[in-house]
């Protein structure tokens, strides 16, 4: 009984020892380059849990993530997937994704989603099922956004989705000017709240 209690008890302080130091770590990154990661603290279990909803994860081959950061939706998303399930994730911050590597070893890792349709090639995928995205999209200039979304276009298969979220509703109008359907929600228990984009190619 000790044992198990002693078992319980490691398991939780390295929880919150990996909590505080992602905390930490996701800061650090934002003072650095805060145009690139878009908040001070990783997305709530709230917006995650929101992020991955309404898709039938077992019909799932292929997976993207844009903007990793310190791994709250890979971590869902690892347990939502089929194990066969192909995930590419990307970050562009070198600790972060020398990080999120570690973590997840059987998945994909690339850091510039500006090359997505040519790292999906290179490894034998022509197009996905889902793409998901934490980019802050507002920090980006317009000609990158373009960039961005073309290759999300390019990369989702017909039926695909597309789910972003997002600080603002910036996006709207050039995703509804890509995207076959466009649905928007609202999550408050973020810091700061976030709208959720959820687009069908």
């Amino acid at each position: 009984m000790k044992a198990n209690k002693s078992a319980v008890e490691t398991t939780t302080c390295l929880a919150m020892q990996r909590y505080v130091r992602d905390k930490v770590r996701f800061f650090t990154t934002f003072v650095k380059s805060p145009r690139e990661v878009g908040s001070v603290t990783p997305s709530s279990a709230r917006l995650s849990s929101r992020m991955l909803e309404g898709i039938d994860w077992a019909e799932v081959t292929s997976v993207v993530e844009l903007g990793a950061g310190t791994g709250v939706f890979t971590k869902k998303l690892k347990q939502k997937i089929s194990p066969n399930t192909n995930v590419f994730v990307y970050e562009q911050d070198v600790k972060l994704r020398a990080d999120l590597q570690e973590r997840f070893p059987s998945f994909h890792h690339h850091c510039d989603a500006q090359c997505l349709s040519k790292d999906l090639k290179q490894a034998g995928v022509e197009q996905v099922d889902v793409i998901i995205s934490g980019l802050p999209f507002m920090n980006f200039p317009q000609e990158l956004r373009e960039r961005i979304v073309a290759e999300v276009m390019q990369s989702l298969k017909p039926g695909g989705a597309f789910i972003a979220f997002q600080y603002s509703l910036q996006m709207r109008k050039q995703l509804k000017e890509t995207f076959r359907e466009v649905s928007i929600s609202f999550e408050p228990l973020n810091i700061p709240p976030a709208f959720v984009y959820r687009c069908r190619k």
